[in-house]
């Protein structure tokens, strides 16, 4: 009896120990580290956390660079033309083209870099960071100053614009998935 007990028992963990390992593997593949050498590059020089990064590639184009929005949005961080260009003179981006932004390189550079000026505006709050990247900078200062979208001013617990809401929570999600992956336990 002891012994089937024991070996009943050493399935089960064998079983859970090859869930845990392919689950983990899926998880990697569903939720990728693509373009990892300039995520990583451009995460350490804007002082933008990469995992944020790597969900806001994966909510905006799924990593393809190639991708165009509805709105004209370009490549992997869909960054609009106009952005793309300010952007370019504040970075020093020589000969800049709206082209650049379908180049991996230019767009996680650019878009990184812009991350990081939303994070600087707003006091490091990554909600408000992240609404403002899809929403507009202008339009979250408005609803911080609006008591029916934000009751101290700092934060946001309503959002008027249903994509934008949607937009934060799924960035968000992905985020905490990336950092479940791939951050390591200490």
């Amino acid at each position: 009896m002891r012994k089937k007990v024991a070996v009943i028992f050493l399935i089960l963990v064998g079983l859970l120990f090859t869930y845990e390992l392919n689950t983990h593997y899926f998880l990697k593949k569903i939720y990728p580290l693509k373009y990892q050498n300039y995520v990583v590059y451009y995460a350490k020089e804007y002082d933008v956390d990469p995992y944020l990064i790597f969900a806001v590639i994966k909510v905006e184009s799924n990593f393809k660079s190639e991708a165009i929005s509805s709105k004209n949005a370009i490549g992997l961080m869909q960054i609009l033309p106009d952005t793309g260009r300010w952007i370019a003179k504040k970075v020093g981006i020589k000969n800049y083209d709206d082209d650049m932004l379908f180049e991996p390189k230019y767009n996680i550079q650019m878009g990184t870099w812009y991350l990081s000026y939303l994070l600087k505006t707003f006091n490091g709050n990554i909600q408000l960071a992240i609404a403002a990247y899809n929403g507009g900078s202008g339009n979250v200062d408005a609803w911080l100053k609006d008591k029916r979208f934000s009751k101290d001013g700092k934060q946001l617990h309503a959002v008027p614009y249903p994509e934008t809401n949607r937009y934060i929570k799924k960035v968000l999600a992905v985020y905490q998935i990336y950092k479940f992956i791939y951050e390591t336990k200490s």
